[in-house]
C-alpha cells in the first residue's frame, strides 16, 4: 500500500531536481572560491529543501501505510503531522533512531 500517485511522484522529483541544481550551484561556488559563509548558507538551504522532501514523503507514508483508512482530518493524524514537522525543525529525524533506547 506504499503507492504514490503520478502527481505525487512528480512533486517529489521536481523538488529533488531543484535540490540537484542547488548542489551544482554549491559546487560552482567552491570552484569559484566563494566565501565560506555564502557556501554554508547555500548548504543550509539545500539541506532544508531535502528535509522538506523527506517530510512530505513521511507524511504520505503515515497517511497511507501507517494509518491506512483513517480520515485525514482526524485530530490524532493532525497532531502526528505537527509532531513530525517539529521533529524536522529540531533536526531530530536524521539519525534519531540511534539515540532511542531499545
Amino acid at each position: 500500500m506504499d503507492e504514490r500517485s503520478s502527481s505525487e511522484t512528480e512533486t517529489l522529483l521536481t523538488r529533488l531536481r531543484r535540490i540537484e541544481g542547488q548542489i551544482r550551484g554549491i559546487q560552482r561556488m567552491l570552484e569559484e572560491g566563494r566565501g565560506c559563509e555564502d557556501v554554508l548558507t547555500q548548504l543550509t538551504a539545500a539541506r532544508s529543501a531535502l528535509d522538506q522532501v523527506g517530510l512530505l514523503l513521511m507524511d504520505w507514508h503515515i497517511e497511507r501505510c501507517v494509518l491506512g483508512g483513517l480520515p485525514a482530518d482526524e485530530p490524532r493524524i493532525q497532531a502526528l503531522r505537527e509532531a513530525l514537522k517539529t521533529w524536522t525543525r529540531f533536526r531530530l529525524l536524521p539519525g534519531a533512531a540511534e539515540d532511542l533506547p531499545d
